[in-house]
């Protein structure tokens, strides 16, 4: 085919395209360097190539190609709880070790396949979100497309580090989210996010705020020989997700974001709260893991009806949840999709580690979702959950504008169940992050400049810069 001057190619035999949710052969994809976008995207009549191949070409057609995986939900400034409670991490872990781990976290992601992540919180660290984000565009490091949150908004008293002794100890903890109530108060909550970078607007529209009603020692973090000797025996009935804000308060939310023109998503543990936010009209709802009232076929129709976003969180129901609510997400999640839901894989990531994404889409397989499905909702779905063209990309398939965000596996995954776990080539913005299952690290560092360059300090210089090769 004809090229533009400076552009490559990436050759595959087979590719699986997202918007028309079909597995097509022998696609090239002509991408300018530049602007890292696809260029055009062409069928070949063979699965041949011309001899030789330019040597900036790519050669996949001995693996499955798709576009980069987008997660909906992370937390790029948590590790796995299993390793440390989230409370003792925004409570004790300083900033520089948060920060270390958030540029780790970024990286594994990547070279997991993830060019993409909506990133819903800091969990106590303010708009550090948007600065590393603002890392990552600027070629500090590796990392995915960063659409960040800043702080979740949540009513007086709601989503906080609790502790039980506030009284005379001068005892400060960091904030947990942006403290807002009232019409006006949630307004001036999402003109803050505004102010501190926020891409997308994410509030608790319920949350557990019972805690220091009957705490105990799971809760706290405190050791045995803290608990309340005779709470109730239904810890439902002890510590509840109740709504955070009136539906007045939500809707002045989604209407604030729509005048900056961001989209919304809503914490929602149950599907009370959910209704709520739906109707208020968020863009994307995220976890649901209890049905409070028998509310669930209401709320599939009214987010039907709106194109309301369903981001299930399914691996942390798996590891955070007992079996009978993981058992029943699963059973919701195959529900909304057979009822049109739409749905997108985000898996609350960071509650588990960055890397795994992709247990997200093996869940919704085993829970009854066709592969195609699945992968809908792990890249153009994601799109979605980023506000479509409100976000400032397009993303998520093959289209020439798009962003050049290109991914390999080894295998099938509609013959192999682990398939999504087996990248071997992730391409960002046209750029080359791994090849052949290794890392290829491309960020610029500085070169000495030749022995006769001028090395006056009056900016003359003129250091250069080059990459590290492959």
């Amino acid at each position: 085919m004809a090229r533009k001057p400076g552009s490559f190619a990436v050759h595959t035999a087979l590719l699986f395209d997202p918007k028309q949710k079909a597995w097509l052969r022998n696609v090239s994809i002509e991408i300018n360097p530049t602007t890292g976008a696809i260029a055009r995207v062409v069928t070949r009549s063979s699965p041949d190539l011309p001899s030789p191949l330019p040597p900036q070409d790519i050669d996949l057609r001995n693996k499955v190609v798709l576009p980069g995986f987008v997660d909906s939900h992370t937390h790029i400034f948590l590790h796995a709880y299993a390793e440390r409670p989230a409370t003792q991490q925004m409570r004790d872990q300083s900033l520089v070790e948060r920060t270390v781990r958030a540029a780790n976290h970024a990286r594994a992601a990547l070279l997991a396949g993830y060019t993409t992540y909506r990133d819903l919180g800091t969990e106590a660290l303010g708009n550090a979100d948007a600065n590393l984000r603002d890392c990552i565009n600027r070629g500090l490091i590796p990392g995915p497309r960063l659409f960040v949150a800043t702080e979740a908004l949540a009513s007086s008293g709601s989503y906080e580090i609790r502790v039980e002794n506030k009284v005379g100890l001068g005892l400060t903890v960091p904030r947990a989210a942006d403290a807002c109530d009232g019409v006006s108060g949630v307004r001036a909550a999402v003109r803050r996010r505004v102010g501190d970078g926020a891409d997308v607007i994410k509030f608790y529209a319920d949350y557990r705020r019972k805690v220091m009603r009957w705490p105990n020692d799971i809760e706290s973090g405190d050791g045995p020989g803290n608990r309340i000797l005779f709470p109730p025996d239904n810890k439902k009935a002890r510590n509840p997700a109740v709504p955070l804000f009136s539906q007045e308060e939500m809707n002045a939310i989604v209407g604030e974001a729509a005048l900056a023109q961001l989209p919304v998503a809503a914490h929602a543990g149950e599907t009370r709260a959910a209704l709520m936010a739906s109707m208020a009209g968020v863009n994307t709802i995220e976890h649901i893991f209890e049905d409070t009232g028998g509310l669930l076929d209401r709320l599939f129709e009214e987010m039907k009806e709106r194109g309301t976003v369903w981001v299930p969180t399914l691996a942390t129901a798996e590891i955070a949840t007992t079996d009978e609510i993981y058992r029943w997400c699963k059973a919701a999640v195959k529900k909304a999709h057979d009822q049109g839901v739409l749905l997108a894989a985000g898996g609350d990531t960071g509650t588990f580690n960055h890397g795994l994404n992709a247990r997200e889409m093996e869940i919704m397989v085993e829970s009854g979702i066709p592969v195609e499905d699945a992968l809908v909702a792990g890249t153009i779905r994601g799109w979605a959950a980023c506000g479509k063209d409100q976000c400032g990309f397009r993303f998520g398939w093959f289209e020439e504008g798009n962003r050049a965000d290109i991914i390999a596996l080894d295998t099938d995954p509609r013959e192999d169940a682990r398939a999504l776990r087996r990248v071997s080539f992730v391409m960002k913005d046209g750029r080359v992050w791994k090849r052949d299952g290794m890392p290829v690290d491309m960020i610029s560092v500085p070169q000495w400049p030749a022995e006769e360059e001028d090395l006056s300090r009056d900016g003359s210089s003129s250091q250069g810069w080059f990459e590290v090769p492959s």
